[in-house]
């Protein structure tokens, strides 16, 4: 008969209970099913403490997530996390670039440094992970070769087959994706490793965010730093090129640019020279003269707004000749000032080849950056006004005291010893009161050329040097099909005497002449530099060279002119053809 717990009481011969007391009745388990039930037991205690202890590691995954402030030590530690918590052998984060469709990053965990090199770029987001950034939902793959949009994997890349992937969202927006392979003793991921990673997943979230918020803090307080030191640098005297290097260091250091260069206008040409450059190719852009339509910076000053490129080696926009962005890659110009007064010049940052593209965070950034430079610029620009309006004031009074007493008791001198010097018999004493008087007659002339210097201004309605050189080459564009670049070093306004600039402008002239007439070349190259001892000019075009039998009358005119300067004017032919002219002269004879 079956007992109360189902269980058939176990009876001896005759019916008697074996091993019960007086006959008791005991109910007694078959020794196989109760091993069954403990270990079914064990196994729930088991099951339970698992997930406890997995708990307490998504919880301390998540402190140790949440406590980091570097986004890139952030995105590491979910990555590390996340392999951790599903057992997973392989896993990565891949950050989803400004375009939404392609991976701008990817950090990796369980692949080695010599296993990537050997594997070649990082992937862009295609096959299964493309599907991810496609349909940004959790997906889960017990083979990833079984999936249609999977085509493989590259050369030396290790063996990938179950696979769990779910997207990390920052503020609603897909910030990028986790990726997990390869569970660990061959197991399949299942729905507790699902719900694990996409909890990790908002708190990878919550943690992108605040690391992006506190490195666009600091940022903001470099860039604050940034304009303080510029405003004391102007505001203190300092020179106007050493402000515009310091400009030009910040901003690159700021923004982490290979390349960092400042262009401003140059007076009544249309074109812009660059007066500072530092970082990669810098030479190749120092002193160069861009148009306004085949430059970024020039793009950037005639738009009066922000201009960026994606490549800017490969940029249709922009003119390559001469060459200078090699191992660039992302760019952009902002102007410095955009107000009622316009454009003061342009700041051009470029990062190196395969660098994130400027965001439109940053280039907001550096857009206010360069507005409180071109305040302080104005600012110093008004402290020089000022400074050159007492100079002109004082000028103006030592000029009127030079006249009103200086000349009037020189003159008043002079009368008195031409009135004396008839009284003087001695033939000697009155020929050296002559001398006298026509050297007082010499000191007042001397004396009103002063005064009259002091009431000119300097250099009024004259174009400097680097004014005309770029008339020149724009007169001469036309005529040569093409125009040719121009780069100019050196301080060629105040450091070369106008005669000397009048025979750099006419050699200028006829070299480019003879280029059009002779040369049947596509590209010319100018440069006009000082040291501040002579100066040089150099043109360089890739024609057909100069022949032996040719005419040289242009070629000996301006050797004359080198010559008499003291100068010398030198032929030389590149290795990839062409002619080369340099024409060199000392700015003072020795």
């Amino acid at each position: 008969m079956i007992g109360p717990v189902g269980v058939r009481p176990l009876r001896g011969p005759g019916g008697v209970h074996v091993g019960t007391p007086e006959g008791a009745r005991v109910r007694l388990l078959p020794q196989l099913r109760l091993d069954e039930l403990l270990e079914e037991l064990q196994a729930r205690l088991d099951a339970a403490r698992g997930t406890r202890d997995r708990v307490h590691s998504l919880l301390e995954a998540v402190l140790a997530v949440g406590r980091e402030l570097d986004l890139q030590q952030a995105l590491r530690s979910i990555v590390e996390a996340a392999a951790v918590l599903v057992d997973a052998e392989y896993a990565a984060l891949g950050v989803i670039g400004p375009d939404g469709k392609r991976l701008s990053a990817f950090h990796t965990v369980g692949v080695s440094e010599d296993r990537i090199a050997e594997i070649g770029s990082y992937p862009e987001g295609h096959g299964i992970l493309g599907e991810l950034i496609s349909h940004p939902e959790p997906l889960c793959l017990a083979k990833i070769s079984d999936h249609p949009a999977s085509y493989g994997f590259p050369a030396h890349h290790p063996p990938m087959n179950t696979f769990l992937g779910v997207p990390i969202r920052v503020r609603e927006q897909i910030f990028g994706n986790l990726y997990l392979t390869e569970k660990r003793g061959g197991a399949q991921f299942d729905e507790d490793d699902i719900s694990v990673t996409l909890t990790l997943a908002v708190a990878a979230g919550v943690a992108i965010d605040n690391a992006r918020l506190y490195a666009e803090s600091r940022q903001r307080e470099r860039w604050l730093r940034a304009n303080a030191e510029i405003t004391h640098s102007l505001m203190s005297g300092g020179a106007r090129t050493d402000v515009l290097g310091l400009i030009a260091d910040r901003a690159g250091e700021i923004t982490q640019s290979a390349l960092a260069a400042v262009a401003l206008p140059m007076e009544d040409t249309g074109a812009l020279a660059v007066e500072i450059a530092v970082g990669t190719n810098a030479e190749a852009h120092r002193g160069l003269v861009l148009s306004m339509d085949k430059s970024l910076m020039g793009l950037a000053f005639a738009g009066a707004a922000p201009v960026t490129s994606a490549d800017v080696g490969h940029d249709e926009r922009i003119s390559l000749e001469p060459p200078r962005f090699g191992g660039l890659g992302p760019a952009v110009a902002v102007p410095i000032g955009t107000g009622e007064g316009g454009a003061r010049g342009v700041v051009l940052l470029a990062r190196e080849a395969g660098g994130p593209a400027f965001t439109a965070t940053e280039t907001e950034t550096l857009q206010a950056f360069a507005a409180q430079a071109a305040i302080a610029m104005e600012l110093a620009e008004r402290r020089e006004d000022a400074e050159q309006i007492a100079v002109l004031e004082d000028r103006d009074r030592i000029a009127r005291d030079l006249h009103d007493l200086a000349i009037q008791r020189l003159f008043a001198t002079g009368m008195t010893l031409q009135s004396a010097g008839r009284f003087i018999e001695h033939e000697g004493a009155s020929e050296r009161v002559v001398r006298a008087v026509d050297d007082l007659d010499e000191t007042i002339k001397i004396i009103r050329s002063t005064i009259f210097g002091l009431r000119t201004r300097d250099g009024a309605g004259e174009a400097g040097l680097r004014a005309r050189a770029v008339r020149v080459v724009g007169q001469a564009a036309p005529v040569l099909s093409f125009a040719p670049s121009v780069r100019m070093e050196g301080l060629l306004d105040t450091d070369v005497p106008k005669e000397t600039a009048d025979h750099v402008v006419a050699v200028l002239s006829e070299a480019l002449t003879n280029i059009a007439r002779h040369a049947r070349a596509s590209r010319a190259d100018v440069v006009l530099a000082t040291d501040g001892r002579e100066i040089r000019l150099s043109v360089t075009d890739n024609g057909v060279g100069i022949p032996a039998d040719g005419r040289r009358s242009g070629l000996r005119n301006m050797a004359e002119r080198a010559e008499q300067l003291g100068g010398r004017l030198e032929l030389g032919n590149p290795e990839d053809g062409g002619t080369t002219l340099m024409w060199r002269v000392p700015l003072r004879k020795a």
